[in-house]
C-alpha cells in the first residue's frame, strides 16, 4: 500500500512547503527598491541581509541591467565616461557605505579604450547605520552614464526602507555574493600576485614594466592601472614566460605634454585580472634596475626624468640668489654698478658675463672634483661637507666677516683680485674682469651653506650616475645661480631701474648684513649638534674675538696690521681644529633618537625583525638637511604615519648622518644613493627594501609600509 500513499504524501509536503514559503516571503522586509527603467536598461537597489548579530553592517547591491550594446563604467573609466556615483545624504539613520567594484571589461570604440560592464553588473555595498537596532530609510541619489554609440547621463533617486530586524538573508544574498567574488582581492595571499612594478624606457617610449604570477597557469591576463590625475595608460603588452605561471606586462604612459612621464616614486593602483581571478595592489613605482632587451639602460638617464632633474637644478640654483648666503653678493654688485651711473652698456655686459663665468666655472670645478673622487672609488654625497665642523667654522668666519663689513663696523677688502670686484665708492678704479670673475666664484662659495635644502635631490641624482650626468647637473646648477647675472648682461638697461645712490644703500646693506648673521647663527646650531653646547660656546667666543681684533685694526699703525691678519688666521685655524677635536671626542655621546618611537639605526637587527614578521622603516637624516626636517614635521611625526610607526609590528629607525658614519655611508651606497633625505622600508614582503622618493607624502609612506608588511593600512579604499 505504501506505493499508493507515496504520491499523496509528496503532494501534501509540496503544499505545506508552498504555504510556508509564501508566509516567509510575505513577512520578509522589502528586498529591493523599485526598478528605475529607462530606454537603455534598468537600475535598482537590492538588499541581501546581514550575518552579524547586531546588524552593524548590511549587504546591499546597486544592480544595473543594460540592453544589448549599452554599458556603464568602472571607477576609472578609461579614455571617456564617468563611473556611477551615489549620494546618501537624504537617508535616515545612515552612517556610511562602501561600494566595491567588480573587475571590469575592456572596450575599444573608435580608438578609445574604456573600462566597464555590459548586460548586467551588481556593485556590492557594505552599509552601516548610526543606530543598528533601528530601521533605515534609504534614499540613494544615483548619477550614472550609459553609452553605446551615444552616451546618455541619468540622475535618479532609489528609495529603500530596511527594518530594524536584520538577522535575515534575502533571496538576493547569493546574487550580491556572486558579484562580490568578482571584486579584486586586496589580500596578499591570493590566486594572483603583482610582484614588481618599475619604470623603464625613456622619453615617449617610457612605460611601466610589471611582473605578475599566478598559482595556476595564466590564460589571458589583463592589467588596469590608476595613477595620479592627468595620467592615462595603454592596453598592456603581455609576455607569458616559459613557466606559464609568470608574465611580464608592459604598459605605456600617457600624460599632458608638460608633465613628467617618469612617475618614479609615485603610488599607483594595479588591478590584475585573469578569467575569474583578480587582485588589486598599491605600489610605489621604482626605476627599473634590469631592463628588457629593447630598453636602453643609458636611455633612462636622458629621458624625461633627467630633463626634470636638470630643470630642478636650474630652479634650485636660481632660488639660491634669494638666500642670505648669496643675496648680499649679488645686491652689492648691483649697488656698485649703479654707483658708477655713467658706465656704458658694453662695460656692464662684460662685468656681469665675467661674474656669471665665475659662477659656472666654480660649479664645473666642483663637478670635476666629484668625478675624480668617484673614479677613485670614494663614496660621495651632497651635504657631507656639513659633517665636518672645521668646514662649518670656516664658513661661519667668512660669512661673519662679510656681514660685519657690510654693516660698516670695519673696512675690509678681500685679497687680491676679489677686492677689485667690489671697490669702495670713493675708489675711481674700474673693476677688473678678473675681479668680476672671482666675485662670481666667491658667490658660489658663499652659496655652499644654503645649497643642501634646494640642490640635494638634483646633486644626489647626478652622483649616483656617470660623469656626463654629473657635469650636466652641476652645469645646470651654475646656470641657475648665474641667471640674474646673465639677465643683466643681456639687458644692461636693468641697471637704470635702480634708484640713485644715497642713504638707502647703507640701510639696505645693513639689512643684507643681518641676513648673513642669521645664516651664521644657523650654522652654529649645526655645530651645536655635532660638538655640544659648551664647545660651540667656545667657538662663538673665538668668532667674537676675531671680529673685535679686525675692528680694532684701523686704530693701529700700518706696520702692525699684517700681524692682525696673522692673529685672525691663527684664531680661525684654532677654531677649526678645536671643533674637529670636540666632534671626535663627543661623537658617540651626541647620538640622538626621537622619543620612544624611533630606535637608533642598527642594520644588523633588520633581518631578525623581518623574520619575526615585523616591518622596519629607516630614515636617514641629518640636522643640516632641511628637506629631512620638513619630511619629519609634515609626514613622519604626525597623523596616520606616526600612529602606524608606533604599533608593535612596525619599527622606526633613525640613521643620523649629521656626523660622519661609515655604516650609514655604506648603507646609502648599497642603494646607489649619494645624498639625503633617504627613506627605505623593509618587511616580510620586501626583504631587500623599498626605497622611497626624497619628498614624502602620507600616501607614499603608508603604501610602502602596506606593501612591505602585507597589511592594509589605509582606513578607506
Amino acid at each position: 500500500m505504501s506505493w499508493v500513499f507515496c504520491p499523496l504524501i509528496k503532494r501534501f509536503v509540496a503544499v505545506v512547503l508552498s504555504v510556508g514559503t509564501t508566509f516567509f516571503v510575505s513577512t520578509a522586509p522589502a528586498a529591493t527598491s523599485t526598478w528605475f527603467e529607462h530606454d537603455h536598461g534598468a537600475v535598482r537597489l537590492i538588499y541581501g541581509g546581514t550575518t552579524t548579530i547586531d546588524g552593524e553592517t548590511r549587504d546591499l547591491g546597486l544592480q544595473f541591467r543594460m540592453k544589448p550594446g549599452w554599458k556603464v563604467y568602472w571607477r576609472s573609466p578609461g579614455d571617456a565616461g564617468f563611473p556611477p556615483q551615489i549620494d546618501w545624504s537624504a537617508s535616515e539613520n545612515f552612517a556610511d557605505a562602501i561600494m566595491s567594484w567588480p573587475a571590469p571589461e575592456r572596450f575599444s570604440v573608435l580608438g578609445l579604450e574604456t573600462l566597464g560592464y555590459k548586460q548586467e553588473v551588481v556593485f556590492p555595498i557594505k552599509l552601516s547605520a548610526l543606530e543598528p537596532s533601528k530601521a533605515l530609510a534609504l534614499k540613494a541619489q544615483v548619477r550614472f552614464l550609459t553609452c553605446d554609440d551615444i552616451c546618455v547621463p541619468y540622475e535618479i533617486t532609489l528609495p529603500l526602507n530596511l527594518p530594524a530586524d536584520t538577522d535575515l538573508k534575502t533571496r538576493h544574498w547569493d546574487k550580491i555574493k556572486q558579484w562580490q567574488a568578482k571584486v579584486p582581492l586586496l589580500s596578499r595571499e591570493g590566486p594572483l600576485s603583482i610582484n614588481q612594478a618599475e619604470i623603464g624606457g625613456s622619453g615617449k617610449n617610457r612605460s611601466i614594466i610589471v611582473r605578475v604570477a599566478g598559482d595556476a597557469p595564466l590564460k589571458s591576463p589583463d592589467l588596469f592601472l590608476e595613477g595620479p590625475s592627468g595620467y592615462s595608460f595603454d592596453r598592456p603588452e603581455v609576455k607569458i614566460l616559459s613557466t606559464g605561471t609568470e608574465a611580464l606586462m608592459r604598459v605605456g604612459i600617457n600624460s599632458p605634454e608638460k608633465q613628467d612621464l617618469s612617475l618614479v616614486g609615485k603610488a599607483v593602483t594595479l588591478t590584475l585580472v585573469d578569467g575569474n581571478r583578480a587582485v588589486e595592489r598599491r605600489k610605489i613605482l621604482q626605476r627599473a634596475v634590469v631592463m628588457s632587451p629593447d630598453v636602453s639602460p643609458d636611455g633612462e638617464a636622458f629621458g624625461f626624468g633627467f630633463l626634470a632633474i636638470l630643470g630642478l637644478a636650474i630652479v634650485g640654483g636660481l632660488i639660491l640668489n634669494l638666500m642670505p648666503c648669496v643675496l648680499p653678493v649679488l645686491s652689492l654688485k648691483l649697488l656698485t654698478i649703479s654707483s658708477y651711473g655713467g658706465e656704458d652698456a658694453t662695460k656692464i655686459r662684460k662685468h656681469f658675463i665675467a661674474s656669471a663665468g665665475g659662477v659656472i666655472t666654480c660649479f664645473i670645478v666642483l663637478g670635476t672634483l666629484a668625478v675624480a673622487l668617484r673614479s677613485a672609488g670614494l663614496a660621495l654625497g651632497w651635504g657631507i661637507q656639513f659633517q665636518q665642523p672645521a668646514f662649518i667654522v670656516f664658513m661661519v668666519v667668512v660669512i661673519t666677516l662679510f656681514a660685519c663689513n657690510m654693516w660698516g663696523l670695519f673696512e675690509f677688502r678681500l685679497p687680491g683680485v676679489i677686492s677689485n670686484a667690489i671697490p669702495a665708492k670713493s675708489d675711481n678704479r674700474q673693476p677688473s674682469l678678473a675681479g668680476q670673475f672671482m666675485a662670481g666664484a666667491f658667490a658660489t662659495l658663499l652659496a655652499t651653506p644654503c645649497t643642501a635644502p634646494f640642490l640635494g635631490t638634483a646633486i644626489g641624482f647626478a652622483l649616483s650616475r656617470g660623469p656626463l650626468e654629473i657635469y650636466s647637473v652641476f652645469f645646470a646648477l651654475g646656470i641657475g645661480l648665474a641667471m640674474p647675472w646673465i639677465a643683466v648682461a643681456v639687458f644692461p638697461q636693468i641697471i637704470r631701474w635702480l634708484p640713485k645712490p644715497g642713504r638707502w644703500m647703507i640701510i639696505f646693506k645693513r639689512i643684507l648684513s643681518a641676513a648673513l648673521i642669521g645664516t651664521a647663527l644657523w650654522l652654529l646650531t649645526v655645530i651645536w649638534s655635532q660638538i655640544g653646547g659648551s664647545a660651540t660656546g667656545v667657538v662663538a667666543l673665538l668668532m667674537v674675538a676675531i671680529i673685535f681684533i679686525i675692528w680694532q685694526h684701523r686704530h693701529i699703525g700700518e706696520g702692525a696690521r699684517f700681524a692682525t691678519w696673522v692673529v685672525v688666521g691663527l684664531l680661525t685655524v684654532m677654531s677649526m681644529v678645536g671643533a674637529d677635536s670636540f666632534a671626535k671626542a663627543n661623537r658617540d655621546r651626541l647620538i640622538k633618537t626621537e622619543g620612544k618611537t624611533w630606535r637608533e639605526f642598527d642594520l644588523g637587527v633588520v633581518a631578525a625583525e623581518i623574520a619575526k614578521g615585523n616591518t622596519v622603516f629607516i630614515d636617514v637624516t641629518a640636522d643640516w638637511c632641511l628637506t629631512c626636517q620638513v619630511n619629519k614635521s609634515l609626514v613622519l611625526n604626525r597623523g596616520q604615519v606616526a600612529n602606524v610607526l608606533g604599533r608593535g609590528n612596525f619599527i622606526a629607525m633613525k640613521a643620523d648622518w649629521t656626523n660622519p658614519n661609515p655604516e650609514i655611508s655604506a648603507f646609502l651606497k648599497n642603494f646607489g644613493r649619494y645624498g639625503i633625505p633617504f627613506n627605505v622600508v623593509f618587511g616580510p614582503l620586501a626583504p631587500k627594501g623599498l626605497p622611497l622618493p626624497e619628498i614624502l607624502s602620507e600616501d607614499v609612506v603608508l603604501t610602502a609600509l602596506a606593501e612591505a608588511s602585507g597589511r592594509n593600512l589605509l582606513s578607506k579604499r
